[in-house]
């Protein structure tokens, strides 16, 4: 990523004071003074975007197409839509598998969220649908991640539309280095991480894993209600069935049976009807179950994957950059020791001067870690910003959990009071005088 894109985007306010600081490094107290007392308009680590602003970065739809055989097996395809771009293009799971990689290459110090699972064989409809979500919710999270979203990695994929997008994408990247080598705040982000950022990246970490978890059981929550939406909608269909089976019934009458009461007859004629109304009420706790999957579960799943890919990041930073810096602070101590012992034993001059070279080879990686170290931070320090940014999502998730509840139940409400008037004949006795109402009194039916 180039610096100015940065700039324009991840770093508010930073296009004027926040070039000049890149520069040079700042070893006079004075200005370091000055930095710490900037405004956060002024301040590049500072995100000040909204939640609305990042939804409105792309809208991106993931559709699938109907399946080509090849030789061996049937490879599915997406037709990938970005409404920024006015674009449509065709990709395959290995073509995310590959953006994924040039993702995590050129930004190893944020939040990369995680394909779905490649399944080679016996990919049921159910796996691949599921699989067609998931990839729609890391391309809508990646074209709205600040960095990314003004990156060319992006576009291309987005745009693109020659046969080889994977090696178009791994030229893009291919000798560039990653985003510490082509931002120009990278050698300078100690500058603006607060003197406390180790304590509060443990902290948020913490309240982020506690997020995480909760908002995981209200997703299998929510799975599970919009499931029993579906289930209640596959019984009604099956209760109407069963009602008309037994009004369609044409097993001959006995005249001994019958006597002179009509009764068995103008039952079937009211049962034979009533499976339109109950299929009407299967169809809209249908209706409810899958608005509550699009609008509930798969914003949480979407909130989910977020946070999932905070956590990998906080996992990459610890045994990644955090790892390696102690790794060459390890290999210098013992270079020292080493250096020391030849001095001691008062080692050849050629052999000492190549001793004292590795001494400074190892100084220089380690300074490059400490400078690595303290830029993942700051990505950290972003990224937290950006999941908090993300919050007010849970409104959204809520009010659409209302919202399906208020409409399913008002929907529902009216086809039950519809379905009552007719059942008024299945309560009528002979010559029409009214029989038990539709309300029995309470207690045993069969008492008396």
């Amino acid at each position: 990523m180039t610096a100015a894109g940065m700039d324009g985007e991840v770093f508010a306010g930073a296009g004027g004071p926040g070039t000049d600081l890149a520069e040079s490094p700042v070893n006079d107290p004075r200005e370091q003074e000055e930095l710490q007392m900037q405004t956060p308009q002024g301040n590049p680590l500072l995100l000040s975007h909204t939640l609305q602003e990042l939804l409105s970065k792309d809208t991106v739809q993931v559709e699938l197409i109907p399946e080509k055989k090849g030789l061996f097996l049937k490879h599915v395809e997406y037709e990938v839509s970005s409404k920024r771009f006015k674009s449509s293009v065709y990709r395959r799971y290995n073509d995310f598998v590959v953006f994924h990689e040039m993702l995590l290459q050129k930004f190893p110090y944020r939040m990369v969220p995680a394909l779905p699972p490649k399944r080679m064989l016996g990919a049921d409809r159910e796996f691949i649908e599921s699989r067609r979500r998931a990839l729609k919710r890391f391309i809508n999270l990646v074209a709205r991640h600040p960095p990314f979203s003004e990156d060319v990695l992006l576009k291309l994929f987005l745009s693109f539309s020659g046969s080889d997008v994977q090696n178009k994408l791994r030229e893009l990247v291919q000798g560039v280095g990653d985003e510490f080598m082509t931002c120009q705040l990278a050698s300078r982000a100690k500058d603006f991480l607060p003197s406390d950022i180790q304590t509060q990246f443990a902290a948020s970490r913490e309240l982020i894993r506690n997020i995480y978890n909760s908002f995981f059981k209200l997703r299998d929550r929510s799975e599970r209600i919009a499931s029993r939406a579906i289930d209640n909608a596959s019984d009604l269909l099956i209760f109407g069935k069963e009602l008309s089976a037994l009004g369609s019934d044409t097993t001959p009458l006995p005249s001994w049976a019958a006597l002179n009461n009509s009764a068995w007859g103008t039952l079937k004629q009211a049962l034979k009807g009533l499976s339109v109304e109950f299929a009407l009420l299967a169809d809209k706790a249908v209706q409810q179950g899958k608005q509550e999957e699009c609008d509930v579960v798969e914003k949480l799943n979407l909130f989910l994957d977020l946070l999932q890919s905070y956590k990998d990041l906080c996992e990459r930073h610890e045994k990644g950059v955090l790892h390696k810096h102690q790794r060459a602070l390890h290999k210098y101590s013992m270079m020292k020791k080493q250096m020391m012992s030849a001095t001691v034993q008062n080692k050849e001059p050629e052999s000492m001067e190549q001793l004292e070279s590795r001494i400074v080879e190892q100084e220089n990686a380690i300074l490059t870690m400490e400078l690595r170290n303290y830029f993942s931070l700051y990505c950290l320090h972003q990224e937290t910003q950006l999941i908090h940014i993300y919050l007010p999502l849970t409104s959204h998730i809520l009010g659409a959990f209302v919202n399906s509840q208020i409409q399913g139940h008002k929907e529902m409400s009216k086809v039950w009071n519809e379905l009552k008037p007719k059942l008024s004949c299945l309560f009528a006795g002979p010559n029409n005088m009214p029989t038990p109402s539709l309300s029995p009194p309470e207690g045993n039916f069969f008492s008396n």
